[in-house]
């Protein structure tokens, strides 16, 4: 995993160069992961661009890219794809950043272990509920496809709908547990401080910074859920691809033929 710094674009890296099980590696240069591109600056611009994307997979709502539209780096096309469409009102997820903006509405909403529970549903809801499965099934089978790398990956904050794509895919590949997990709780090292002034803010308007940390990070028991689940569900990894997003074996090893280096 290979963050690339820019400041407006925090949590932005490429997912390769890791060891699958066979000991080959996982290719650098097709699949990147970052959040939301609404705020890229100019300065940032030419670095993203040189990243060659050609496809950014944006799965957030459409309340959230009408909120907070992207910009695009000169020769990519976006795909729209609403993980959480099923859900609407009642996800935190996409509903994060009005919610921590009024300690008053975060405590009402997330206070007394709600946050924690409300992530751990999301999670649940990434394997189970149709608009994800639609969603991720879009998203692998044009990767697999191989007619818009390298790709872009994205959410608001870039760590749970794009977490969960990025741990089904890195495990498909033969990535180990330990490596996918070290790839998801990154999130807390290159996110968290770019927040940084969301904390402070929302600490000098009254609230507990306590309230805002299992929201705008990761916790290692949010993905465990998601494996949970897909393991209880689907038995495997590839069986969740193929019987779970209806990518049989063929899309599977055209994936691994995508991300995987000789």
């Amino acid at each position: 995993m290979i963050p690339i710094p820019l400041t407006s674009v925090p949590n932005l890296r490429d997912v390769g160069g890791v060891r699958a099980s066979d000991g080959a590696k996982v290719r650098s240069g097709v699949y990147y992961r970052s959040t939301d591109l609404s705020r890229v600056a100019d300065s940032d611009m030419a670095v993203l661009a040189n990243l060659g994307i050609r496809t950014v997979y944006d799965l957030r709502t459409a309340g959230e890219r009408e909120a907070a539209p992207d910009i695009l780096p000169d020769g990519a096309r976006a795909v729209a794809l609403d993980v959480l469409a099923d859900k609407g009102m009642r996800s935190v997820p996409a509903q994060m950043l009005q919610v921590i903006s009024d300690p008053t509405i975060a405590e009402r909403e997330l206070g007394g272990g709600r946050a924690i529970e409300y992530f751990e549903g999301s999670y649940r809801d990434f394997v189970l509920m149709p608009s994800a499965v639609s969603s991720y099934r879009e998203l692998f089978g044009g990767l697999a496809s191989n007619s818009g790398t390298p790709v872009l990956v994205h959410c608001t904050t870039g760590k749970d709908r794009t977490g969960w794509a990025t741990a089904s895919l890195l495990l498909l590949l033969g990535v180990s547990e330990e490596d996918v997990f070290h790839d998801y709780m990154l999130t807390n090292e290159l996110l968290l401080s770019a927040l940084a002034g969301v904390f402070e803010n929302f600490v000098e308007a009254g609230g507990d910074r306590a309230l805002l940390e299992p929201v705008l990070g990761v916790r290692r028991q949010y993905l465990e859920v998601s494996l949970a689940t897909m393991r209880e569900r689907y038995g495997s990894i590839e069986n969740y691809f193929s019987d779970g997003l209806g990518l049989d074996t063929k899309v599977q090893a055209l994936l691994r033929e995508r991300m995987i280096a000789d």
